[in-house]
């Protein structure tokens, strides 16, 4: 017998069991910082000054006569500079993993309901879909931390394939184009190209910081800001990179198997009982 069969039947089964149960491979991960705006201190801007992608804006209330500060998700690389700079503890680290939303809305800080048309979206995706989805991969630019993370969904731990998703090379054989990277201009191109080569209906995921929004490097010489303008995104899932675990929620959150965790920048009350 080959030592790899033999290590193999001894060591046994490596596949977890999550998202049914079990051990999601994330303990003691750091996430996407909570923010707390009543602990803002008046004219601080600390956490503002710290934030090099500029996921953390100030701008001006109108309705309040006064600045406020804008938090968006889809801009962040989780540095956790904003939680060492934040005097007043406005910013604090957390464990929040699982930022894949449907609207990009979702992804600033603030109020934000579902809406109909996103309720439409499950029940389409529900009936021709079902419990199965095809996957081609685009990286237009990407430094490849994403694919670090990508690469780890068929390891023996996360075992995509038990969950019936399933990579293809090819883009007319897709359900969903995933995208990483901030969209290179040299890359423009050849990811509209395979856009239309799918078949109807077709669907779109933004994967990482640079996809959703062009992360440290949007509106550079080389390249735009993700996503934004090009595409018509279904799923966005900011991180830099986002690790396994929260790519294997958005997949199946496109496929309605699991709920959104996240609206208006924030953890959902049935995320928290969860």
């Amino acid at each position: 017998m080959p030592f790899w069969t033999f290590y193999g039947l001894k060591q046994g089964k490596a596949s977890t069991s999550w998202p049914a149960d079990g051990n999601d491979g994330q303990a003691g991960l750091l996430g996407m910082p909570r923010f707390d705006p009543a602990k803002c201190q008046d004219g601080c801007r600390a956490c503002a000054d710290a934030c090099l992608p500029g996921a953390i804006t100030l701008a001006q209330d109108r309705t309040a006569g006064e600045a406020r500060l804008d938090v968006d998700y889809g801009r962040c690389v989780v540095c956790q500079m904003c939680v060492e700079a934040c005097p007043a503890g406005a910013f604090t680290a957390s464990s929040d993993w699982a930022f894949g939303v449907r609207r990009r809305e979702d992804l600033l800080w603030g109020r934000a309901m579902d809406s109909a048309e996103g309720q439409a979206l499950r029940g389409q995706i529900r009936r021709i879909f079902g419990r199965s989805l095809h996957v081609r991969h685009v990286d237009a630019g990407s430094c490849n931390g994403c694919e670090s993370e990508l690469q780890a969904l068929n390891n023996p731990f996360y075992n995509l394939h038990r969950l019936g998703v399933f990579f293809t090379p090819s883009p007319r054989f897709a359900d969903l184009l995933l995208v990483t990277g901030p969209i290179t201009y040299a890359m423009r191109g050849p990811l509209e190209e395979a856009y239309r080569a799918m078949p109807e209906p077709r669907f779109v995921m933004a994967l990482g910081a640079c996809a959703v929004s062009g992360g440290t490097n949007g509106g550079g010489h080389a390249c735009g800001n993700g996503l934004e303008g090009l595409l018509p995104v279904d799923v966005y899932v900011p991180g830099c990179p986002p690790n396994p675990a929260a790519i294997i929620h958005a997949l199946l959150m496109l496929l309605t198997r699991m709920p959104q965790r996240v609206r208006g920048g924030q953890i959902t009350a049935e995320a928290e009982r969860a």
